[in-house]
């Protein structure tokens, strides 16, 4: 069946007709009083593209014509704020009940579209993006984002993907094969989520009518593995079956309309390896759903249907499920491992599994919009491929995205829901304030589910649409803990990203004369800054939208840095209070405060900003500092901000000397806190390293140079770098690194642990790095798990999106780094890199002469100063010396017994320090009348 698609002609000549009217400016028709977006397409000539050009439909469901003159149809990216960047004017009208399509941007990829009434040339997104229908033929003026219903100046918009702009909440995101489609009916409830389904793209085609009065063709017999088949889709496509098996799922709710059917008798020991067919289909309807439970023994007629790679069975009616009171072996879920390929899984499609061996979660970003969980089989997550292979061996790479396409499914709750749109006020299932599930975490299977193929992922679905009240197939390990692991040494120096603290908040900008749009909690109240730009284009915040939300983050914050425990913090990601008419430190200071004002004492102090730093020009939002614990460490100096041209567009790195309290030069070490340019922006040099990587090798080698200067002007051999260099471990900016003599903590000491998960994968972006002096001295290191790997449904930013609030004032998830601490043992007093010693005379008179041992001590610091030398022999301690100008002298005893002696020289130090032993050798000899005995 056709939709009435016009033709230029015909357009032209039904805007003769005399029911002509004007299209109404209206969002909402839900009573079919206007016209509607009908259907949106953004995946023209993508690299598997359905149709070779983007296309917007409208659909007219009125009963009179509709002129479009003056109309237009307007295309926003997913993340704009500004003017939509697409505007293709309208022309003619729509008859009653037609269809009035609009082709877009495209290329040569995909089937040409049918004959269009407009033409434009806006390339759409594929997945992401909003459409507007504008009552004008000129582009809207900014109009504004989240849920948007009631503008005058919009006829109808549709929001697809992770769009920021769209009717209640968005519809699905598609990709190039799929399409965002309403039904004949042309339903608009102000809902994009609810009016619109992902499916096949349908230009000037009308969906299905099942009131067609076509005779049934007759079925084919077939059991569930001959309407499988052996490959990827079914040899029976397209053809009537009547086929049977046993309920192994069912859901009625939830949005998925359809059951598991699964070959009685089957499951169990099974080979997915031996390249069989599957033994389980879905039977696709809402009224079959209903019909059967789990068990039941079920005989179906229906067409078999490839959807988006899910092999189905559709009934032509309800009647086309029939609940068999035969009995039937029951179906046992089939005990295998996770198979590895497609081909192993494609022969386990839709069939009972009860997965074996360990599970772990590999990724959880997605569990609070739409309840699924990453998993990757056995004991370790997904890893990023230059985290821990070198980017530029093709082979290594290769390897381990086979590894992690091998080990990796997604466990799903057997619904559509979109807990950020329709199901906001649902509580969701899984996820509770009480149960953790954290990336790295052990999973266990307690429940059978079945093996499916959605979205373009293989998923293991529940047997029934999980709720919150309901039993989950898995339980999920518990691997929080309260403090990092203990690292050694009596200094703590730390990393942290504290995830845009400004204390500035966007109603604070706004106040001064900003303009901000938001992300808003599912009440509509602001609850993070989307994007604020001063009137003259200058930057604004990037935190909170409001004081109360900043309350929220800055609660998690401090409980996570008075729980790291460490002396010296560098922190990222903080508030450049300069550019918002503040004392360039005021953000840090607020930080210090908070933290001073939860530990009851004054035991944190911050870096303050170098002589002149406020005439900085041209600095980021963000900026770097320093945070300390006044009762370990002292700041020693200025500090000093590196600022050249190649870090223009990121963040100047920011230098301090430190002190152990009661330590000297000698203990003094230095830090360089650095944020490197992002991976989101700037060119692609097409080596898997993400945008900008030149952009950071050119930092990382003038940081490197600039640590050079750092060791001089500080007065320290040791210099530590630290901060988010926006660099995996293997990436070239850290191999500049490595070739300059630094090594990376985290990498040296704590190898399985990460700081950043990103698409389901894990890897480091934050690093602490030392030279060879500063090496020296570090004990031990770890990374405390406490952000990363936790839901971002407990980040202050998503308070309130869900009907169960996820939010604690506790320390999991107040960032999206995690820090890395390490342990540094340094000397509270000199330490002697060298000891020699002498003895006179030489030879020594038996009985006569009493020996002195001349002993010189030195230091990489300097002359020693104080402290005590000591001389053994077999660990008889024969005498001991004090140490001025870096020499002492110790007299030992007369000597009884002849020959070669040899004597261990040891100096003391100051309390707990000593330094290196020595040795001195010289002879005992008895002489007479000038002559020596025999």
């Amino acid at each position: 069946m056709r939709r009435p698609v016009l033709s230029l002609s015909t357009a032209g000549a039904v805007a003769l007709a005399p029911l002509l009217v004007a299209v109404p400016a209206s969002v909402a028709a839900p009573d079919g009083a206007g016209v509607v977006i009908s259907e949106v397409y953004g995946g023209g000539d993508g690299g598997s593209a359905t149709f070779r050009n983007d296309y917007v439909e409208l659909h007219n469901p009125t009963d009179a014509t509709v002129d479009l003159t003056g109309t237009s149809v307007q295309y926003r990216s997913s993340g704009g704020t500004s003017n939509p960047t697409g505007v293709t004017v309208l022309g003619g009208s729509i008859p009653a009940g037609g269809y009035y399509l609009v082709a877009q941007g495209g290329g040569t990829t995909g089937e040409a579209l049918p004959p269009a009434q407009a033409t434009g040339n806006t390339a759409m997104s594929a997945s992401s993006g909003t459409v507007f229908l504008a009552d004008r033929a000129t582009a809207l003026t900014a109009p504004p984002t989240g849920s948007v219903t009631g503008n005058p100046a919009v006829i109808d918009l549709v929001g697809y993907g992770s769009t920021n702009t769209f009717e209640k909440s968005a519809a699905p995101g598609l990709d190039a094969s799929t399409s965002a489609a309403r039904d004949a009916s042309g339903t608009d409830t102000d809902d994009n989520s609810a009016d619109l389904v992902e499916g096949a793209g349908t230009p000037g085609e009308a969906p299905a009518d099942d009131t067609d009065p076509t005779d049934p063709p007759t079925p084919t017999t077939a059991t569930i593995a001959e309407v499988q088949g052996p490959g990827e889709s079914s040899p029976l496509v397209g053809k009537t079956v009547l086929t049977s098996g046993v309920v192994t799922a069912a859901y009625p709710s939830g949005g998925f309309n359809g059951f598991y059917l699964q070959t009685a008798g089957t499951g169990g020991s099974v080979d997915p390896a031996g390249g069989t067919a599957s033994h389980g289909v879905f039977v696709y309807g809402s009224a079959a759903a209903g019909a059967v439970q789990v068990g039941d023994h079920v005989q179906v007629t229906g067409e078999v249907v490839e959807y988006q790679g899910l092999t189905e069975i559709t009934p032509t009616s309800a009647e086309g499920v029939e609940v068999l009171t035969s009995p039937a072996a029951p179906v046992q879920p089939a005990t295998v491992a996770l198979p590895g390929t497609a081909a192993e899984r494609e022969s386990l499609e839709g069939m009972l599994l009860a997965p074996q061996g360990p599970f772990t979660v590999a990724d959880n970003y997605t569990l609070n919009q739409y309840a699924e969980i990453g998993l990757a089989a056995g004991t370790e997550p997904l890893w990023t491929p230059t985290e821990v292979a070198d980017p530029h061996d093709e082979a290594a790479i290769a390897a381990v995205r086979a590894d992690n396409a091998a080990r990796s499914v997604t466990l799903d709750d057997g619904a559509t829901t979109n807990f950020f749109g329709s199901g906001e006020n649902t509580p969701l299932p899984y996820l509770t304030t009480q149960r953790q599930i954290r990336v790295g975490a052990p999973v266990e299977f307690t429940q059978p589910v079945v093996l499916d193929w959605r979205n373009s992922t293989w998923k293991l679905q529940p047997r029934s649409q999980l709720t919150a009240t309901g039993t989950a197939p898995v339980e999920f390990g518990e691997t929080r803990t309260a403090a990092p692991e203990a690292v050694g040494g009596n200094v703590r120096l730390a990393s942290f990203n504290v995830l845009n603290y400004f204390p500035t908040t966007g109603e604070d900008f706004e106040a001064a004369g900003g303009d901000c749009s938001w992300y808003e909690d599912r009440a509509g109240d602001p609850v993070g800054v989307r994007d604020c730009e001063g009137a003259g284009g200058e930057l604004g915040p990037r935190g909170a939208a409001e004081q109360e939300d900043f309350v929220r983050q800055q609660a998690k914050i401090v409980a996570a840095l008075n729980g790291l425990d460490a002396d010296v913090v560098s922190l990222e990601e903080i508030e450049n209070s300069a550019l918002f008419g503040k004392d360039r430190d005021d953000a840090v200071r607020r930080l210090v405060e908070a933290l001073n004002e939860a530990t009851g004492q004054q035991t944190w102090a911050f870096v303050p900003s170098p002589p002149g730093a406020e005439d900085q020009q041209g600095e980021d939002v963000i900026r770097t500092a320093f945070i300390y614990r006044r009762a370990v460490v002292e700041a020693v100096g200025d500090s000093v901000i590196h600022d050249v041209p190649v870090f223009d567009i990121a963040r100047d790195p920011l230098a301090q000397a430190f002190e152990p309290v009661g330590g000297g030069k000698y203990s003094r070490f230095a830090v360089i806190v650095n944020h490197f340019k992002s991976k989101g922006s700037g060119p692609d040099d097409g080596t898997g390293q993400g945008n900008s990587n030149p952009q950071r090798v050119a930092e990382a080698e003038e940081l490197v140079r600039f640590a050079q200067q750092v060791q001089g002007s500080m007065g320290t051999e040791k210099v530590f770098l630290a901060g988010d260099f926006n660099a995996y471990a293997e990436e070239d900016p850290m191999q500049v690194f490595y070739d300059a003599g630094y090594t990376d903590l985290g990498k040296e000491f704590v190898p399985e642990e990460a700081t950043y998960l990103f698409d389901g994968m894990v890897g480091s972006l934050d690093h602490v790095l030392a030279n060879d002096a500063a090496l020296a001295r570090v004990q031990g290191a770890d990374v405390w798990n406490v952000n990363s790997v936790e839901p971002i449904a407990l980040e202050y930013s998503r308070h309130n999106y869900n009907a169960t609030d996820f939010y604690a004032p506790d320390q999991f998830r107040a960032s999206d780094h995690d820090p890395l601490v390490a342990g540094l043992d340094l000397p509270l007093g000199p330490v002697a890199t060298t000891t020699s010693a002498t003895v006179t005379p030489d030879p020594v008179e038996f009985r006569a002469d009493r020996p002195v041992v001349h002993v010189e001590v030195d230091s990489e610091h300097g002359t020693i100063e104080g402290g005590l030398v000591e001389v053994r022999e077999r660990g008889r301690l024969l005498g001991r010396g004090e140490v001025v100008e870096g020499r002492a002298e110790v007299v030992l005893p007369r000597y009884v017994k002849k020959g070669p002696h040899t004597v261990t020289v040891r100096y003391l130090g100051t309390g707990d320090a000593r330094g290196s032993a020595t040795t001195a050798g010289f002879t005992v000899v008895k002489t007479k009348r000038g002559g020596q005995l025999p």
